[in-house]
């Protein structure tokens, strides 16, 4: 049994929390929002990301950082952009022989950099895993079999946490690439806006299958740029992310994607759903795409959108009247 403390009360960090603690593990989940706290202590459920979800007395529910001082994991379940203040505020109560695993997908603005650099910059003293996979946090936190990988610089901190998470409904794959891990589970995200976005239009599935696909070689042209290898993007951090985020409506990238797709502005879209990672990644990747030389139309035409107020129908025309070229780069199945 390992004394673990999650960072983040949202649905992930919750279903995360939800899952270590049926199987024995001592868990504390620290949020900064005392209201949101508070609640769920009333409530021993949230009623609005995981409903019908019991979170029981068993867990426990602070507000005070300096609560995780004594834990042997320490999840961070937080949206990217705040991964570094948080990580700043939790440095000094997180012990030496902690293991730290990044479970957000996403990537720091300005800097570019993977949830797990920024936090091996704050947390200098750690060991740094991540874990990405298809992975609802509805599903997660009613036990049903899900799939993740794990994936670290250090190997025996990434098979510690496999041992230690892994039980018969959450499966632990161990990954040495965390570069394709982490790039998988980051970019994953703006091709899920984009499946939204012709759900939204009323495409069908030719077009979803077509966006999916392309939207994978573009994702691993980067990331293999970038240090990843081909064979990551095969696997569950890669495709079987994508496949998860682009088709279900669990997905917040997808039903964010809807909205816009129906006439909605973008960020009125993406405020009325909330954490919406690929709208904050479709600028990062956009940005970093261009300062390493990598082409990634999907990519730049949902920028064009976002950013230059560009029409949908005017970004898909430019996708389609692209001129023809051959399909394979590299066989990354």
């Amino acid at each position: 049994m390992a004394k673990i403390a999650v960072l983040g009360s949202g649905g992930f960090g919750l279903s995360l929390a939800v899952m270590t603690d049926a199987h024995n593990h001592d868990v504390t989940v620290w949020s900064a929002f005392a209201d949101e706290i508070e609640m769920l202590k009333k409530e021993r459920e949230h009623k609005t990301l995981l409903p019908g979800v019991k979170i029981r007395e068993s867990i426990n529910l602070v507000t005070d950082i300096s609560e995780i001082k004594d834990c042997d994991i320490v999840i961070f379940a937080i949206p990217s952009s705040f991964v570094r203040k948080i990580a700043i505020m939790a440095a000094p109560f997180v012990k030496k022989e902690a293991v730290v695993v990044n479970a957000g997908k996403g990537l720091e603005d300005e800097t570019f950099k993977r949830l797990s650099e920024v936090l091996s910059e704050e947390l200098p003293d750690n060991k740094i895993v991540s874990i990405s996979g298809p992975s609802h946090a509805e599903e997660v936190a009613l036990g049903y079999p899900t799939t993740v990988t794990v994936a670290s610089l250090d190997r025996e901190a990434m098979y510690y946490i496999q041992d230690e998470l892994s039980n018969e409904s959450f499966r632990i794959y161990a990954c040495d690439d965390i570069i394709g891990v982490e790039m998988g589970g980051a970019m994953k995200n703006i091709i899920a806006l984009c499946a939204g976005i012709c759900d939204g239009m009323g495409y069908g599935d030719n077009t979803k299958a077509a966006l999916m696909t392309r939207g994978m070689t573009e994702i691993a042209r980067l990331g293999v740029k970038l240090g990843g290898r081909p064979e990551t993007f095969s696997g569950l951090s890669g495709m079987g992310d994508l496949i998860v985020t682009c088709t279900s409506m669990h997905s917040r990238n997808r039903r964010a994607g809807m909205l816009i797709g129906q006439g909605v502005d973008p960020a009125e879209a993406v405020a009325k759903v909330g954490t919406v990672e690929g709208y904050v990644c479709a600028k990062i990747v956009w940005k970093l795409a261009k300062e390493v030389g990598v082409s990634m139309p999907i990519t730049e035409k949902l920028y064009d959108v976002f950013v230059e107020n560009k029409s949908i129908k005017q970004a898909l025309s430019e996708l389609m009247k692209r001129p023809t070229c051959h399909e394979t780069e590299f066989s990354w199945f």
